[in-house]
């Protein structure tokens, strides 16, 4: 499916497990089959959000074909292809094309970090590998590196290079990196409780934790500034705030995970070094879900 046109609320899908540690299916189809029925407007698949860091190859490549097939076109399906090694990155891209997806999520080298004209390389080693529109993901709370300026000049033309998903929370950032946006290369917000600020910038949309619980009113909080409603949209962003920081009370997708299961979307389990969310943390994820109107 072509997403060069792709904006609104794209979903960081989480992975389902069962109580065993393997990837639970039906449950992962039920939450697509829940998000195309509440307006999300693209999938993304082994992000951040969706565990992928502890999945196997085997299981990210199982996960990503139940989706493409799951979704069969309605809507856009985003690969996340990260990784510190630039072959490995390389490797998984290359993988997830030949599955179906529609595009790719590429991460700032975590961990050896590298310098600067190694991050720039990392990213083109990919990019000049791939026939599908790529997203570069900045997030420097994770990684413990940032995608500079110049490289973000050098990057943003290239023809592979489609979008940032800025998620370093600084608007300062986001306001340098909307210098360098245009029709082939567009931004979307990586952080929940700044969204509509990032689209006053020229941010399309949003890549969300958030909509995983709430997918139509990320939805059309996006649809709405984008249709030039400001106001609904800026309430929007207010008015769920208490949710959105509840699902970052803990370390992302601990408090979703909860969130989904308190629901009865998916059952509570996590892949090691994650855990389950504590007592007060749990406390404040329901409180946040009944306040929304997403738990009875």
């Amino acid at each position: 499916m072509d997403m060069t046109n792709l904006t609104g609320s794209i979903v960081a899908l989480v992975t389902p497990f069962c109580e065993d540690g393997s990837v639970d299916y039906p449950a992962l189809e039920r939450l697509v089959d829940f998000h195309l029925a509440n307006g999300t407007d693209g999938i993304l698949v082994l992000g951040t959000t969706g565990e992928s860091s502890t999945m196997t190859d085997d299981e990210d490549y199982e996960v990503a074909r139940c989706v493409v097939e799951r979704v069969a076109g309605r809507v856009p399906v985003i690969g996340g292809a990260g990784s510190n090694a630039t072959f490995e990155s390389e490797r998984k891209a290359a993988g997830l094309v030949r599955l179906g997806v529609d595009g790719l999520l590429l991460i700032t080298p975590y961990y050896n970090k590298s310098n600067e004209e190694g991050i720039y390389r990392h990213f083109t080693a990919v990019l000049d590998k791939v026939d599908v529109p790529c997203i570069l993901y900045n997030i420097p709370g994770r990684t413990g590196c940032s995608i500079s300026e110049k490289n973000l000049a050098r990057l943003a033309v290239h023809p592979n290079a489609w979008g940032l998903k800025e998620a370093s929370g600084s608007i300062s950032y986001a306001t340098m990196a909307a210098r360098y946006l245009s029709d082939d290369f567009r931004m979307f917000s990586g952080n929940d409780d700044i969204v509509v600020p990032l689209m006053s910038l020229g941010a399309k949309g949003v890549i969300s934790v958030w909509a995983d619980v709430a997918p139509a009113t990320v939805h059309q909080m996006c649809a709405d500034f984008l249709a030039g409603n400001v106001e609904a949209a800026r309430r929007a962003q207010l008015d769920n705030l208490e949710l959105i920081h509840a699902l970052f009370c803990e370390v992302n997708p601990i408090p979703v995970k909860c969130a989904l299961a308190e629901m009865g979307m998916i059952g509570e389990h996590y892949r090691q070094p994650l855990w389950q969310i504590s007592d007060a943390g749990r406390e404040r994820v329901v409180s946040a879900l009944k306040g929304a109107g997403l738990l009875g």
